[in-house]
Formats: C-alpha cells, structure tokens, sequence
C-alpha cells in the first residue's frame, strides 16, 4: 500500500471507558473524528454508500474535505 499524504502515518489510539463510570462523560480526542463524520455526512452523495469501487468513495470523500476546509479557510 503506497502513501499519498507524504511520509506521516496514522496513529491509532482506542479510548476505553471505565468500568467504574457511571452516565455520560466526554471521551478525550472522541469528538473530533464525530465532528469530521458530521461534517463529511452533510454532503448527498456521501449519505449513503452506493459506490461500486473504493476508489472513487475516496474521491468523494476528499472532495467533500476540500469543500469543507475551503469553506472554513474564506470566512
């Protein structure tokens, strides 16, 4: 598998609860990757998965990404 956004790889960290906690509490770094599917899912085409190849759900996620940042980046 060739890299495509430079040399970084991704870290992968689980966040687990406790088995004493008890309701609701915020999990550290849980809401960004939840804001991320918030955002991506705004957009029609990414809704609901009815891509044929991976590769061009990939390409709708980037363009949908790219939107996004260029949105916030002209405010």
């Amino acid at each position: 598998m060739r890299q495509r956004f430079g040399e970084r790889t991704p870290r992968l960290k689980i966040v687990r609860r406790s088995d004493t906690q008890k309701g609701f509490t915020v999990l550290p770094r849980r809401w960004v990757v939840e804001r991320t599917f918030a955002w991506l899912y705004n957009f029609r085409r990414l809704n609901k998965d009815c891509e044929f190849l991976t590769a061009s759900s990939e390409a709708f996620i980037l363009i949908a990404a790219s939107k996004t940042l260029i949105a916030r980046l002209t405010r």
